[in-house]
């Protein structure tokens, strides 16, 4: 069961430390959610972090970070969103960390596992959504300033980031984390960042995500691994296909009958109760007829939307990909409400989803991205 908000917004905001004294309450902090304290247990490679347990590692980098005149003048909206990633942006270690034969410790996939983590606990604390997706970009993407540089085409790594969270803050919270670790590279980690904020800066997307000249040249550049970015693409779309995605239960029905009263919808939960298949059956045959459908109002040039809960990127992308492949132009509406909310409405409906489906559901959860269509919008 998702647990109840204990934890809420205006108190993340409160903890947040101000001047003169820019003084961190660890006290409070540390006992907000259980994953915090988890990390004091969670131990290290020493070679890459001889200060110990990643709780030590974490209270650290948000000292680092918290002493950053950079970081202290940076507008109240972005200093506290920094601020919590700094705090959150190990909580996938406990979950993946491995003790391997060598001896070594490693922690591979905790970027990621981690802000999937943050969203949940930042989701039920009432946290903003643009503020949380703000953090869970950091936490997701927080590695990469330390080897940016390396990467075969550093550039085009650079402009995919920009777009996937703000770099002068990713780059912001690296120095944090690269100063709040005991290691023999602290040094040349810290010129690795360095650089890696300059190479946003020379693709100009270091304070924004970088410019594309149309939304058909941005969605492009993402599909294609060898797109100029500045290429500019040409737009003549067939039809437009709204795209659907929010867990069971947010409202997206009562959407589609507000917004898109007379074009056709292609629903998942329809054609499994046409054919006889629970929400918890093997889907092949469910998406292989949607799949099918999809393509006959694609060839026809026709509008319509596909409703299905869409919440992980992997799923979004088979559904893009063949909307693609027919020159749809894709709108994605998102939607999101309170646990809380979500609750009462999936109960309210007449086929309510088991709480189970909907907790392993935001569990995954991965709200669609700007780059991800040609519009994506957040109605929440």
């Amino acid at each position: 069961m998702m647990r109840k908000q204990a934890v809420n917004h205006a108190h993340l905001l409160a903890l947040v430390p101000t001047g003169p004294l820019w003084r961190v309450d660890w006290a409070a902090i540390w006992t907000l959610w259980p994953e915090l304290p988890a990390l004091d247990d969670c131990p290290q490679d020493k070679i890459h972090h001889a200060e110990g347990d990643v709780g030590t590692h974490t209270r650290l980098v948000v000292e680092a970070l918290v002493a950053d005149r950079d970081w202290q003048s940076l507008p109240p909206n972005d200093r506290t969103a920094v601020f919590w990633a700094a705090v959150l942006h190990d909580i996938g270690k406990p979950a993946v960390t491995k003790h391997e034969d060598d001896g070594r410790i490693s922690s591979r996939g905790h970027s990621r596992i981690g802000a999937f983590i943050a969203r949940q606990l930042l989701w039920q604390a009432g946290s903003p959504f643009t503020w949380r997706e703000a953090i869970c970009g950091i936490i997701a993407h927080h590695q990469l300033p330390f080897w940016l540089i390396e990467r075969p085409d550093p550039t085009r790594l650079a402009i995919e980031t920009s777009w996937r969270c703000r770099p002068e803050h990713l780059c912001l919270h690296a120095k944090a984390d690269a100063l709040g670790r005991i290691c023999a590279d602290q040094q040349a980690i810290l010129e690795s960042v360095h650089l890696a904020a300059m190479t946003f800066q020379d693709a100009h997307c270091l304070h924004q995500p970088f410019a594309f000249a149309n939304d058909e040249s941005r969605v492009a550049f993402f599909d294609v691994d060898d797109r100029d970015p500045h290429y500019a693409a040409h737009e003549d779309f067939r039809c437009t296909v709204t795209v659907m995605s929010g867990l069971p239960g947010v409202g997206k029905d009562t959407w589609i009958r507000k917004h898109r009263p007379d074009q056709p919808v292609l629903s998942l939960d329809l054609i499994r109760d046409e054919l006889g298949v629970t929400a918890t059956d093997n889907q092949g045959q469910v998406i292989q007829a949607a799949h099918e459908r999809a393509r006959a109002y694609l060839r026809a040039g026709t509008d319509f939307v596909w409703n299905a809960t869409n919440v992980t990127r992997l799923n979004r992308s088979k559904v893009l990909r063949l909307l693609r492949d027919y020159g749809a132009r894709i709108e994605i509406i998102y939607l999101e409400v309170s646990p809380d909310q979500l609750r009462r409405q999936n109960r309210d409906r007449p086929d309510a989803v088991p709480d189970a489906v909907i907790e392993h559901l935001s569990r995954k959860l991965e709200p669609p991205a700007d780059w991800e269509a040609h519009k994506v919008t957040y109605p929440i």
